[in-house]
Order: structure tokens, then sequence, then C-alpha cells
């Protein structure tokens, strides 16, 4: 008779691999991260934004009134400010008559001081021709003490927030014994009647410079 080979019987498993069977049976199953094969390189759609973004802020710096935009036949922008007894001037209670409006840097000093005595020596030739008005940065109190020390019988406007001397472009970057820092460029501005600067005058020097404005008055 041929002989049978008998089959051993698997060995019954032990109670540690039991275990392990079943905490194998219980790990969820590894997912497949998906790629998104369309999307574009960060790197290449912020090299196409920034383009934009820089041509966005060349037209606001050129729309800008700022730096030096307005000049003559542009329209003398609106305001409303302090004068030094704290009443309110404003662009619209000038309209109709000829007004000089010269930008300054600060009350009480040399050049400030003769430049605004010699707007007071001949106040009443102007007074014919033109409103004059001073603009500083300076409070209302201390435009009040300005035109009392030296007499000043005209209209010194307060500015503290430097808004109407941007709206001029007067407020620049400025150099002094190599010290880099932003003021007041002395600037004059003539306007006529009808709202229109009629002659500019950018960083005046204070010699002669009443007269100049004087005659462009009187030529109106």
């Amino acid at each position: 008779m041929p002989s049978v080979k008998q089959t051993k019987p698997a060995p019954k498993p032990t109670a540690k691999k039991k275990a392990l069977r079943n905490e194998t049976a219980r790990m969820p199953a590894a997912k497949t991260a998906k790629v998104n094969v369309s999307a574009k390189p960060a790197s290449a759609s912020a090299g196409k934004a920034a383009p934009k973004r820089a041509a966005q802020k060349l037209a606001v710096s050129k729309t800008s009134p700022n730096g030096g935009a307005l000049d003559v036949g542009s329209h003398a922008p609106a305001f409303k400010l302090k004068d030094q007894s704290g009443k309110e001037v404003s662009s619209a209670s000038l309209a109709g008559s000829p007004y000089v409006l010269y930008f300054y840097p600060k009350d009480d000093t040399t050049g400030c001081t003769k430049q605004a005595c010699g707007f007071r020596d001949s106040h009443r030739s102007f007074g014919r021709v033109a409103r004059v008005l001073g603009v500083s940065p300076d409070s209302e109190a201390s435009h009040a003490r300005f035109a009392q020390k030296y007499g000043l019988p005209f209209t010194l406007l307060s500015d503290p927030d430097k808004t109407l001397a941007n709206a001029y472009g007067v407020w620049v970057k400025k150099q002094n014994y190599g010290r880099e820092y932003m003021g007041i460029s002395r600037s004059t501005f003539l306007v006529d009647a009808k709202g229109v600067i009629r002659k500019a005058w950018r960083g005046v020097r204070v010699d002669g410079h009443i007269d100049s404005v004087l005659d462009a008055a009187k030529a109106l």
C-alpha cells in the first residue's frame, strides 16, 4: 500500500500574534495625496502680478497734486483753515477777488520775519489789488503772537497737518548741513478772481520778492 503523508495541522496562533493581527486590522488604510497638475507655480503668478502693482503706484503719483504739480493755469485748491484769531477762512470766502497766498517755514524766524514785514510795509498797495494771506504749519496762537509782535495787518493761516502745503506741493524734503528733513519750501502763489493760479514763485528769496508779487498783482 502506498504510503500516505500526513499533513501536520497549522500551529495555533499565540496570544501575541492574535493581538498583532487585531491591531493591524484596526489601522486605517493610507490615503494617497492628490496633486493638482493644473495649478501654476506660485513664483510664476507672483511674477505676473508685480508689474500690475507697480503700474498702479505710478498712476497714483502722476495724478497726485503733490510734488509741485500745481502751476500757472491750475485751479487753486479748495481749503478751510483757521487764522490767528481762530476764525475760519475758506477759499470759497475768497472767491470773486484776487489773493496772494504765501507759504513760509516758521513764525518769528529771520527770513520769515523779513518777508512778513515786507508784506506789512506794502499792505496798503496790496489792498488795492489783492488780499495777502500767509500760511505755515504753526498754531493759531503762534500766529497771533507773531502778528502782534510785528504789527502784521494781514491774515495768517494755520496749516498744522500740511494739508494746503501738500496740495500746493510746497511740503518737501530739504537739506541743511547734510541733514535731510521735511519742511516748507518758501513759495508764493497769485490767484485771480476766478480761482486760477496766475503766477507761482517757488524757492523764494526774500530780497526783492514783495515788489515782484505786487507788480504781478497789479497786472491782473
